[in-house]
């Protein structure tokens, strides 16, 4: 009974977003309302409160209980919002225009929405993002008694904040939701289909076949179809989940180490969504946040050189370290995956060159991405292989609820911290801290800034994280001196990279629960293969060539870009070998080390006469000890032989 529900509530989900979005008939409140009542209505149908009370009698009378709390909540803010309803609202005004003079049914509601709101997060992800709400809730209530330290104001009475955290737009209804609702979801169902179609799994296919007779073949399958698998799903975790299951067996087989195996499919996820067009739900907060604005294309081109760095170092890294260890270069594993389809190859590359081309002539990305998905059907429909069924739609419907009500969850949760952030002013008065750091170090002004990121993102979904961040010090990268974008993505990766940093690094635990591996050896496997990821935004935001963009004050030159890309690119191959511990042949402990030290001078040096030097020295140290890890390589050849 409850599955069926929850079926039903899935499609009517992914039909009222589908419709709304493209034929908006509501106001921007009341549906957001609806998109709420629906998304929480599902969490709490697919989450129970805890595993004892799982199918029993309490614990759906429990469940029952609280879905109903969500539809009188979420109900009434419709009702009070739409004009259909004039002849129920209170004292004759919609609840938009009763800001400062609501009647106090409005609070009971409010109150109540927040403590369904913080329950259905606690729920689908943890008690980290609702504890983050109810101390900035606190915070709001006693800011009178906060020390210097802490940015004391006058405080709070409990209406005024609830007015501010669910009755209105700056809260629970405000822009994460929205953004959810009008981008992210759109983007999750486009994925479901394209899996639907076996598009998803011809990536792996086809990695299968390009790699299967080179060094670590199974490791750049995991790389590659990671990569291009976890742009659409945009979370790290699920990919590992999906790809992990057939490309951990796969390196395991072939010689690599249970541990190892997770860390490369968790750090080749967790780039996923660093990787154009889709890049999760980033890109579409981007579009609401950064000032000036940007656009869609803006975005995704300054992504690609970031992501194509990414993954070539990720792929060289598992190259030598599968020279290292002796790797096979069979895949027993995967003789299924051996022969991609090319039915299912031209679903997945005509679905996305339709979305390139709607994004190219000007339309918002979820026109694009409807029409994508209109592509997709269509196409589909040419192959028995591909063809989809009236199942295989609700079957995707279900799957792309299941992956999204948890961010409409945490979406909500987010809008009570932002709230929050706008009532008492803290996001404009946490950035004066960082300024004068940056005016005198913007190094460590970013490093701060990328343990900032880390730290929230420990156990949120990477979105979440950087929503999180750009709310509370949006307002100072502005005044940092870099291009706001690269400021934005600089947090951005971050939050991807909280995914492979121990001590919580969520997408390691789940590959090492695939690989049978510890899961902290697992994590700190995961982080050696991600070290890139550490460094490529210090890169892109000290010379911005890489992201296609001019630095302040000077005009954009393909020249500087093609200069810096190769250099850059001349810093990947001895970063690879130092972390892999193998260039020629194997590498000394501290021939690695000095490796990985100069390559990253490449990423670390700051603007100036002195990175010029830097660099030059750091090209003698690399050219020096892969010269003498060449001799010795050769040298090691005769008895190698004999």
């Amino acid at each position: 009974m409850r599955n069926n529900i929850y079926t039903i509530l899935a499609v009517a989900l992914c039909v009222f977003i589908i419709a709304e979005v493209n034929y908006p008939m509501l106001t921007p409140q009341g549906r957001l309302a609806i998109f709420g009542l629906l998304g929480l209505t599902l969490v709490f149908l697919s989450n129970p409160g805890a595993a004892s009370l799982k199918d029993t009698l309490f614990g759906s009378l429990l469940d029952g209980i609280l879905i109903g709390g969500i539809v009188v909540c979420f109900g009434y803010v419709f009702v009070q919002s739409e004009s259909m309803f004039s002849n129920f609202w209170l004292n004759g005004q919609p609840l938009g225009n009763r800001a400062g003079s609501e009647a106090a049914w409005d609070y009971r509601i409010g109150i109540l929405g927040l403590l369904l709101v913080l329950e259905a997060t606690r729920r689908c992800i943890g008690a980290t993002l609702p504890l983050l709400a109810i101390t900035f809730l606190l915070y709001a209530f006693y800011g009178q008694l906060m020390p210097d330290w802490l940015f004391p104001h006058r405080g709070y009475d409990l209406n005024r904040i609830v007015s501010q955290t669910f009755l209105h737009s700056q809260g629970v209804f405000g822009i994460a939701l929205n953004v959810m609702f009008t981008y992210v979801f759109l983007f999750v169902l486009f994925g479901t289909l394209l899996e639907n179609t076996g598009a998803t799994g011809y990536i792996i296919s086809m990695a299968g076949r390009m790699f299967r007779k080179t060094s670590g073949g199974p490791a750049k399958v995991a790389v590659l179809s990671s990569g291009l698998m976890g742009s659409l799903s945009g979370s790290a975790v699920a990919n590992t989940a999906t790809t992990g299951t057939f490309t951990i067996p796969m390196m395991r087989s072939s010689g690599f180490k249970p541990h190892v195996a997770g860390g490369i499919e968790a750090a080749a996820s967790s780039g996923g969504a660093l990787v154009p067009p889709i890049m999760g739900a980033g890109a579409y907060m981007m579009l609401e946040i950064i000032q000036p604005a940007v656009t869609y294309l803006e975005i995704i081109r300054a992504a690609i050189l970031p992501a194509i760095l990414y993954y070539s170092a990720l792929l060289l890294i598992v190259h030598f370290y599968a020279r290292r260890i002796g790797a096979s270069k069979d895949m027993p594993e995967a003789k299924e995956l051996s022969e991609p389809k090319r039915s299912q190859g031209i679903v997945f590359f005509s679905s996305f060159a339709v979305l390139l081309f709607f994004l190219l002539l000007g339309y918002t990305p979820f026109r694009a991405v409807t029409l994508g998905m209109l592509a997709t059907v269509i196409v589909s429909m040419f192959s028995e292989d591909t063809r989809l069924n009236l199942k295989s739609f609700i079957d995707a419907m279900v799957r792309a609820a299941r992956g999204g009500v948890a961010l409409i969850a945490a979406a909500a949760c987010v809008g009570i911290i932002i709230g929050v952030v706008s009532l008492t002013g803290i996001g404009a008065r946490l950035p004066s801290t960082l300024l004068p750091l940056a005016e005198n170090n913007l190094v460590l002004a970013l490093i701060l800034l990328m343990i900032s990121t880390i730290i929230l993102g420990m156990g949120l979904p990477s979105a979440v994280c950087y929503l999180l961040m750009a709310t509370l010090i949006g307002p100072v990268l502005g005044d940092l001196g870099i291009v706001p974008l690269a400021a934005h993505l600089f947090i951005f990766y971050f939050g991807m990279m909280s995914m492979v940093t121990p001590p919580v690094a969520l997408a390691a635990y789940t590959a090492g629960a695939i690989a049978g591996a510890g899961i902290m050896k697992t994590g700190l496997a995961a982080f050696r293969f991600a070290l890139v990821g550490f460094a490529l935004p210090y890169a892109f935001v000290m010379q911005p060539e890489l992201l296609l963009l001019a630095a302040p004050g000077s005009e954009f030159s393909w020249g500087n870009t093609l200069y810096t890309l190769a250099k850059v690119f001349f810093a990947i191959v001895p970063l690879a070998a130092g972390i892999a511990g193998y260039a020629f042949g194997r590498l000394k402990i501290w021939e690695s080390i000095l490796l990985v030290a100069a390559a990253l001078l490449f990423f670390l040096a700051p603007p100036g006469d002195l990175r010029a030097w830097l660099e030059a020295g750091a090209a003698a140290v690399i050219l020096v000890i892969g010269f003498l890890n060449w001799r010795a390589a050769v040298a090691a050849l005769p008895s190698e032989s004999g």
